[in-house]
């Protein structure tokens, strides 16, 4: 059995290496299956930003109404949500993942017309 100083130690390590970790940052795609509407959003957590937008829809309180009543009317399979793209990590310190995702949001909305 791991003593409280092994068990302190490891969860200190864990906790280092989760916030030094390469933020999860891309562009997602919302599909409105119903009407053919798409959203194109970008996110520096496309897991947490599609999570929420899940919970939103479950819980009847998202903003979009369009989407939301494709969603009461037909369930998940009223609505997809597809990750179209995710920022690289990039050796160069100096480089701009943010502008990059600026950039990625730009090519994605003009590619799908959204």
């Amino acid at each position: 059995m791991a003593s409280p100083a092994d068990t302190s130690a490891r969860r200190r390590e864990l906790s280092r290496a989760a916030r030094d970790a390469f933020p999860p940052m891309g562009v997602y795609a919302i599909r409105n299956l119903e009407t053919g509407a798409t959203q194109v959003a970008a996110s520096r957590n496309v897991p947490g930003a599609i999570n929420r937008v899940n919970f939103e829809l479950r819980q009847r309180t998202h903003r979009d109404r369009a989407l939301q009543g494709a969603w009461d009317r037909l369930g998940e399979q009223g609505v997809r949500i597809d990750v179209l793209e995710m920022v690289r990590e990039r050796s160069d310190p100096t480089f701009d993942h943010d502008a990059e995702l600026a950039a990625l949001l730009e090519l994605w909305r003009a590619e799908l017309q959204a």
